[in-house]
């Protein structure tokens, strides 16, 4: 027995008490002889019978005291050693390098092996448990609890710290020192639970919505006699699609309706990618408008709260019509999943949402002293024109307005030379950040136009001073959206933020007059995000363009200040020289930065130009500045860019669309774009 150990020397202490105790009976011998001489020769007598005794007793009976002892506690080491050999869950010790020092027969039985086999890494057991699990921080306990899969099982691994010194075993005397440091390891099989668990999350219900995009564009376009059966028609498909889900679905109006199913079906409706959406395409009865659906998806990943999910799905059909319909979005918290969206969006005849939102701009407007509007940064000119065209819209209702911008960029810089330094114009009209935030107030209304996402947009920190914001847009929503927006207009269909801050100019005033300089720049801006009447253009777009031209847009003066130097010709020449074709329909290249005003504005260029080029079907054009690499991405109609660029944390249209990677290099940024679109071909997607 270990002599240190504090059951002995407690023992030792109670066998010595006898010893103690004849001090005091000496003593009293002393006094019985002061007293009586032949009293104290009787007492003296009975004390050395006593000596005898104690005598006796310690030293031939001592050793048969801590010989029980001992066999008590090997008695009682075997018990707990049986115990634990035979515990059924499984145990093992391993050192502070995950060597494996001793294991319980559970442990062996899971693993299949003896003792013999069994003086290795624990890694080589258990691949997910490593050495870095073992490492444990102060603020870990000594214990850490992890979740692994091995064997078709799934095990909740328990590890503890202990101490050499608390572990009374020679079984580990040859294995290990006192002052190594010991890890117990107990696992405990969870793979019913965890099954359990998924049929459950298997059978949770959700809710789903499903809105025809163009229910009266279709049906004026289909003859009279017709539109009943292609109601019919898209009525037969809706529902038979979603009985294989099994799903309960109703017609909550013409273009609208709401279904539930369980999760496990819907994983089936993930697999086919919401074919639906190709179905009901492809429905052609003589409608010259094909019919388009957008199908939302709400999930609550946390609880079983169904009106939860409800409201999810409600901000999911929000996200699909804002990214122009004909797609399918998940919200699952805040994930958010993509299907579809492989056509463009319709331009809407009906101006009734424009006059609506003009409408209440307006009457947002009144109430407010100050207007601060804001685009994204290193703005182009159509971010500029749609600033210019809110800025005469307040300056017309006599509200003080600024717009913020940081950076002139060579884009914007003919159009802002008409500005800065005019006599016509304030002084403060334009503002840098620093000065927005200063001026920001409770009684300022915020408009950020041409960008709804809030880490691109020139001052992201002025949402956060005020809660009167409105959003003006042409941008497809994404994931990424700007928080507590007052008043939010976002139409993908529309060719440019300009178009639509004209036919807000048209709807808010009777009568709204625009200076040249300011009709200029917005009609540059259409100019520009259209490639010259080229890219998504339709009906109202000329009509945006032919009110500017009657407030004064001069064509030949803004053709003359938009034009390219013959260095920067030369550079957009030279992209699309070295651009290469992969795939026989895509083309990449990239730009130089060195000696380049603007290497993003020369990027989107050459990616036009490419267009151009026979059976090129989309094409990409990177740019590297300060370490972040610009794509620029365009395509003619039948290839979604803006799905390509939202993998890598982009966005866009389905036609324009573009991307920003930080700390990559341009020949890695290409090769993960001839990847991601070799498996979106194979994949359908196009």
């Amino acid at each position: 027995m270990n002599d240190k150990n504090p059951l002995k020397k407690e023992i030792e202490k109670y066998l010595k008490v006898p010893f103690y105790m004849a001090v005091l009976l000496v003593v009293m011998n002393g006094v019985v002889y002061g007293v009586d001489t032949t009293s104290g020769v009787v007492v003296t007598v009975f004390i050395l019978a006593y000596f005898g005794v104690v005598m006796y007793l310690y030293f031939r009976k001592r050793p048969n005291i801590m010989s029980d002892l001992v066999a008590f506690s090997f008695a009682h080491g075997s018990v707990q050693s049986k115990l634990i050999k035979e515990l059924a869950i499984p145990y093992t010790l391993v050192d502070s390098n995950g060597r494996v020092l001793w294991s319980n027969k559970a442990f062996y039985d899971i693993v299949k092996s003896d003792k013999q086999h069994m003086r290795k890494h624990i890694q080589h057991i258990f691949t997910d448990i490593t050495l870095e699990l073992l490492q444990m921080e102060p603020e870990d306990q000594n214990q850490r609890v992890v979740h692994i899969f091995q064997n078709d099982k799934n095990y909740r691994v328990e590890i503890r710290r202990v101490d050499v010194q608390s572990v009374l075993s020679t079984n580990l005397a040859e294995d290990a020192h006192e002052d190594d440091i010991l890890f117990a390891i107990y696992l405990y099989d969870e793979t019913q639970l965890v099954e359990a668990l998924d049929e459950k999350e298997k059978i949770k219900l959700v809710a789903g919505h499903i809105y025809i995009d163009n229910y009266e564009e279709a049906m004026e376009s289909t003859e009279e006699v017709r539109r009943a059966l292609l109601v019919a028609l898209i009525d037969r498909k809706i529902t038979k699609y979603m009985q294989t889900a099994k799903a309960i679905i109703t017609k909550l109006e013409k273009d609208k309706y709401l279904f539930v199913c369980q999760q496990q079906h819907l994983e089936q409706l993930q697999q086919g990618k919401f074919s639906l959406l190709d179905e009901v395409r492809s429905i052609n009865i003589g409608n010259e408008t094909p019919v388009t659906l957008s199908i939302a998806v709400g999930i609550d990943p946390d609880d079983d709260n169904y009106t939860t999910a409800y409201e999810y799905s409600h901000m999911a059909m929000d996200m699909a019509l804002g990214r122009g319909g004909d797609q399918a979005v998940i919200k699952k918290g805040d994930k958010i999943i993509y299907y579809g969206g492989k056509t463009q969006s319709a331009e809407k005849n009906t101006r009734v949402k424009a006059r609506v939102k003009a409408h209440a701009l307006k009457e947002m407007l009144i109430t407010k002293d100050r207007v601060i509007i804001m685009g994204h940064k290193k703005p182009d000119i159509d971010c500029l024109g749609s600033a210019l065209g809110i800025y005469r819209l307040a300056c017309m209702m006599d509200k003080k307005a600024h717009i913020v911008i940081n950076e002139v960029t060579s884009s914007i810089r003919p159009a802002m030379n008409n500005f800065i330094g005019s006599n016509v114009y304030p002084e403060d009209m334009f503002f840098n950040s620093e000065q927005a935030l200063e001026a920001v107030d409770g009684n300022t209304v915020v408009i950020v136009v041409d960008v709804n996402r809030p880490h691109l947009t020139e001052c992201e920190e002025l949402l956060a001073h005020t809660r009167n914001i409105v959003v003006i847009d042409h941008h497809r929503q994404s994931g990424e959206v700007i928080d507590h927006a007052t008043l939010s207009y976002i139409e993908p269909y529309a060719s440019s933020a300009c178009e639509m801050v004209a036919e807000i100019l048209q709807y808010s005033m009777d009568k709204p007059k625009l200076r040249p300089a300011e009709a200029d720049a917005m009609y540059a801006g259409i100019l520009v995000d259209t490639d010259n009447f080229v890219t998504k253009t339709g009906v109202r777009t000329f009509e945006a363009a032919s009110f500017l031209r009657k407030s004064g847009a001069d064509m030949t003066r803004v053709r003359k200040a938009y034009r390219t130097d013959i260095d920067s010709y030369k550079q957009l020449a030279k992209g699309v020289e070295d651009a290469e074709l992969f795939l026989d329909n895509f083309a990449i290249s990239d730009v130089p930065t060195e000696g380049v005003d603007s290497p993003t504005v020369l990027a989107a260029k050459v990616a036009n130009d490419l267009l151009d080029i026979d059976n090129v079907r989309a094409s990409f054009v990177l740019s590297k500045i300060d370490n972040v690499v610009y794509i620029s991405a365009r395509s003619i109609d039948d290839v979604n860019v803006q799905v390509i660029m939202e993998q890598f944390g982009g966005g866009g249209h389905g036609t324009v669309a573009g991307a920003q990677i930080e700390n990559a290099s341009i020949e890695d940024v290409k090769q993960q774009i001839r990847d991601l679109v070799r498996k979106m071909r194979d994949d359908g997607d196009f």
